[in-house]
């Protein structure tokens, strides 16, 4: 089955391109410089001090910290998803999330529906599991209700996957009427849906839409991650699951690492506790979209005649389709001695590849930066 597994065209891309003069819009990379590492610092400094240290370096319960558990489940609910502590198990990231969710409902040939196209991570975790991967298709804004059912209908699908906000790879939001049939179809035929969420607080036009969860608890595994408001290498995530699969979870969890690193979550909990991460976070908006919207100005004079993009409300992520029977995996060699990356698009199909689309993220660099290494892909792009 391994041998079925592809490696991550990102991570082999971000090896090949750890050269200063290189400016990527490859990994889906928070701004480092955004990191708060003065808080971050004195978080790590206090849970390390008497007379907690010695605690926070012992094993844990796998559920998680209960102080961190009571924190993130106050902030979502919050932000529109009533939440309590006994609802959320902490994870080692939210990757982890989802393999844990795998491993308790897929075995071999089961089915997966996903969007097409969809986070390529979640691609390599269901063809791990030996899963049968049939793609729903979408439009611009995201997953169409009725191609779900139609392949509810047909292939019986035991897990539907979703990134229904600020989708990665394409940026796309699914519409409030669309979840709320989805939450439906989801009810109507005993579906699992995940619905990844690691991209929701980085909003930067427009109103939040409410989760996914809030149709369907009974039926929907919300994923959420510190990563993209924190720190990624913390590797901190969350899943928010009904109590019966909460337990299976937990238990597969032990089977995994027995817990989540006991230091970062106590760490985390007293950051939470201390941090206005509201601040933080609009801190994080305003940089990022003044990025995105370097890059949509740009993408017009960067990009042929009859290419389009979107333009994403949030997240990280533009999604570029170029015109005509053009490969952007060949086109990549070329970007690169030109001293400018991106992901080319086809590893994020499920199916049938779409070699003329790439991925392009934005987060990463200043909007100066963004300028000049669309400028660079620009002779690339148009010829």
């Amino acid at each position: 089955m391994i041998e079925r597994v592809s490696s991550s065209p990102v991570r082999d891309l971000l090896a090949l391109i750890d050269r200063p003069e290189v400016i990527s819009f490859a990994g889906g990379l928070p701004a480092p410089e955004l990191f708060d590492l003065d808080g971050l610092r004195a978080a790590f400094h206090q849970a390390l001090c008497e007379p907690v240290g010695r605690r926070n370096l012992q094993y844990a319960p796998t559920e998680g910290n209960p102080e961190l558990r009571a924190l993130v489940a106050a902030r979502m609910t919050g932000r529109g998803l009533p939440t309590t502590a006994a609802d959320l198990l902490i994870t080692t990231g939210s990757q982890q999330a989802l393999t844990l969710v795998v491993t308790a409902l897929l075995g071999p040939g089961a089915v997966v529906a996903v969007e097409e196209p969809t986070y390529l991570a979640a691609l390599q975790c269901f063809r791990m599991a030996g899963a049968r991967v049939v793609p729903v298709a979408g439009d611009e804004h995201g997953m169409i209700p009725e191609a779900l059912e139609e392949v509810v209908r047909t292939e019986r699908p035991t897990l539907l996957y979703l990134v229904p906000t600020f989708a990665n790879p394409t940026g796309r939001t699914l519409p409030a009427e669309r979840r709320a049939a989805i939450a439906a179809l989801a009810t109507a035929h005993d579906l699992w849906v995940v619905e990844d969420d690691p991209y929701g607080e980085l909003r930067y036009r427009g109103s939040p839409i409410p989760a996914l969860a809030i149709g369907a608890p009974d039926h929907v595994i919300h994923l959420g991650s510190f990563s993209k408001i924190g720190a990624p290498g913390l590797r901190l995530g969350w899943l928010r699951a009904p109590a019966a699969l909460l337990r299976t979870l937990v238990i597969v969890k032990q089977a995994a690492d027995l817990h989540t690193s006991t230091i970062d979550q106590a760490a985390a909990a007293i950051y939470l506790a201390a941090t206005d991460l509201d601040a933080h976070v609009e801190s994080l908006r305003t940089a990022y979209r003044a990025r995105r919207d370097a890059m949509i100005a740009a993408l017009p004079s960067t990009t042929p005649p009859g290419a389009t993009w979107t333009d994403p409300d949030g997240g990280m992520f533009v999604w570029v389709t170029l015109p005509g029977g053009v490969d952007t995996a060949v086109l990549l060699s070329d970007a690169l001695a030109h001293d400018v990356a991106y992901v080319p698009g086809a590893a994020f199909h499920a199916t049938t590849p779409d070699h003329a689309t790439l991925r392009l993220s934005f987060t990463t660099n200043t909007p100066e930066v963004i300028t000049t290494g669309l400028a660079r892909l620009a002779p690339v792009l148009r010829g």
